[in-house]
């Protein structure tokens, strides 16, 4: 923190930034890609019918995962401190380590392929490690 700002942090939010970037990616290019970064097959046939369902939902989630940047930039000092961040740090780090941990039992019988629930299981485990490692760093200087 040479600079005064968390890396772990900021790469955690960049993490986040990429995740979302991809969800609207996955929205922009269609069917083909929510199968290939492994929707359920009643999600893609939802957006092969041209159904307004994964587009919305889809969009939820890339903003969310925009928050949750913005919340690790500011975690990390690169911006202002935004309201509740400690608690809400707390609770990014929580999801996606649990996302992690309890992916593979949870998605299991969904439709997904065992490639994605893994892949994305070890991916919320790299994001849950970077924003966790952040979080205890900053941890006396979040409020």
């Amino acid at each position: 923190m040479e600079n005064g700002y968390n890396l772990a942090l900021i790469v955690g939010s960049g993490l986040s930034a990429i995740a979302a970037l991809l969800h609207l990616g996955i929205i922009f290019v269609g069917p083909r890609w929510y199968r290939l970064f492994g929707a359920g097959d009643r999600f893609v046939r939802a957006a092969e019918a041209g159904r307004l369902f994964p587009t919305v939902l889809t969009i939820g989630i890339a903003l969310v995962l925009f928050t949750w940047a913005a919340y690790a930039l500011s975690g990390a000092g690169v911006i202002e401190q935004l309201p509740l961040l400690r608690p809400i740090l707390c609770a990014i780090t929580l999801v996606y380590l649990l996302r992690a941990l309890l992916g593979p039992w949870l998605l299991a019988g969904t439709g997904r392929s065992c490639r994605f629930i893994v892949v994305s299981s070890v991916i919320c485990l790299g994001y849950g490690f970077f924003h966790l490692l952040g979080l205890i760093q900053m941890w006396e200087l979040l409020v």
